[in-house]
């Protein structure tokens, strides 16, 4: 039963999306904030629970990271439908998860679960701050009244930079073109 903990949690992740995008669509802040919260503390106790109980899977390991962005895109969308952030953020985001997505697809066709990196996290981390600023400057100005310059746009820079570095050391890391190269050589093998 404790085995299916860590994996519940990470689904239970999915389940906060939808919250999270509604507050933050009615300008509920402080309810945005504390379903952020829920699903933050959710996905760092499930990677407490998965390690100290030895309860790691590839199921977990392929669904923790997804559950990390598929929040963050959801909220990067909801933020650009409500103009707080720039379009091309979102376009360079999504062109990147998709790239992520499809070599790790690749990789599962292999037999091999791409587990999530510090520098992956990080980029994440980097993400959510800016999101986490964004949502305070916001609630800020509507609550004060005043408007308060908006920084949090120079930390998505550092968040989009850390992203694309992290998209490359990923590829890096798992040194694609060494499996398509060997893919190559077992089919000119099997056609001589």
């Amino acid at each position: 039963m404790l085995k299916r903990v860590p994996n519940l949690l990470t689904l239970l992740r999915f389940v906060f999306i939808v919250p999270i995008v509604v507050t933050i669509a009615y300008e509920n802040f402080i309810a945005s904030f504390a379903f952020l919260i829920l699903s933050g503390a959710t996905d760092v106790l499930d990677g407490i629970i998965a390690r100290k109980f030895n309860c790691i899977t590839d199921f977990g390991k392929l669904m923790d990271p997804l559950a990390d962005k598929a929040t963050q895109v959801s909220i990067l969308v909801i933020l650009t439908i409500k103009r707080i952030i720039p379009f091309w953020i979102l376009a360079i985001v999504v062109l990147k998860e998709f790239a992520m997505i499809s070599g790790a697809s690749f990789l599962y066709g292999k037999e091999l679960v791409v587990s999530s990196k510090w520098y992956g996290k990080l980029s994440t981390v980097l993400f959510y701050v800016a999101i986490i600023c964004s949502l305070t400057i916001r609630y800020l100005n509507n609550v004060l009244e005043i408007q308060i310059y908006d920084f949090s746009i120079y930390i998505y820079y550092i968040a989009l930079l850390a992203t694309l570095s992290a998209l490359v050391l990923y590829f890096k890391t798992f040194n694609m073109r060494s499996y398509i190269k060997e893919d190559k050589s077992r089919k000119s093998r099997k056609i001589n």
